[in-house]
């Protein structure tokens, strides 16, 4: 992830410097230093600290920076994370590319950490494809750190028929022996009745999902696979939702929102010394 983050690092100055640089910074000071401190504005799950610093010294490495928290720790609004020393056109010219990179990843990991809490301790939550292009490796990270699990990273490490994979195909079945003749993995298909899950489970596939079905055609399915595989609920799945759905005995339930649509967690960087 080194080499993917400096390469991303790069870019997002580029984006923000143009090719003059903070024309504002540079025009009011030269090479004073100050103090700064990091406050959170709100309560959850930090992710993204190292990254943060990263920026910084990417951008400056005099910088002196201190870090209170590790990312997977709970954090307090009005909780002081880290404070930073350095000169104060440098500074300044990080904290919108720093802050946006961990105010990003903690709301994930926070979000994240509440769909997990509603769980029966068995179910695991998982992430998505449905994340912002080149920010995938960093997002699923921060589902780790609120305590959920990756799904595939890829279309590359897991063989995943869905719906339109198997109307064109012609069925399950067809799609299920097209893929074992070129693939050696792990094979999950989704369903969307209790007839496909029943056609899923006599092809001997991996992990069977189940599409946008609501509690009782979970539980039928589940009762159907009986442990034959790994089970998952998936579609239209929220934070109300999800300790219900957990009931059913399902594996796994993914969750789109936990990466598409979140709400970034709130920072401020203030002058001072803490």
């Amino acid at each position: 992830m080194n080499n993917d983050f400096d390469i991303l690092i790069k870019k997002a100055f580029a984006e923000d410097f143009g090719d003059i640089g903070d024309v504002t910074s540079s025009a009011i000071f030269s090479n004073e230093k100050d103090d700064y401190y990091l406050l959170s504005k709100d309560e959850g799950t930090l992710c993204g600290i190292d990254f943060f610093k990263k920026v910084f010294l990417k951008l400056d490495e005099d910088i002196e920076l201190k870090l209170f928290k590790k990312d997977g720790e709970k954090i307090k609004n009005g909780e002081i994370i880290a404070t930073i020393f350095g000169k104060v056109k440098s500074v300044l010219k990080a904290e919108r590319t720093a802050l946006n990179l961990l105010s990003h990843l903690s709301g994930i990991a926070s979000e994240t950490a509440k769909f997990v809490q509603k769980t029966n301790g068995k179910t695991k939550i998982l992430d998505t494809r449905k994340t912002l292009p080149t920010l995938r490796k960093l997002q699923k990270y921060a589902v780790k750190c609120g305590g959920g699990e990756n799904h595939r990273m890829g279309l590359f490490d897991l063989a995943m028929i869905k719906d339109n994979h198997i109307d064109a195909a012609g069925g399950i079945e067809n799609a299920v022996r097209k893929v074992r003749e070129k693939w050696n993995g792990k094979i999950e298909v989704e369903t969307r009745n209790l007839a496909e899950v029943k056609i899923a489970l006599n092809c001997g596939v991996g992990r069977i999902m189940l599409d946008n079905m609501d509690n009782k055609l979970l539980q039928k399915a589940v009762k159907i696979i009986g442990g034959k595989a790994e089970t998952e609920a998936s579609g239209n799945m929220n934070l109300e939702r999800i300790a219900a759905v957990s009931k059913t005995g399902v594996d796994y339930i993914s969750v789109g929102e936990l990466t598409h649509s979140v709400t970034a967690f709130d920072f401020s960087l203030k002058r001072g010394k803490k």
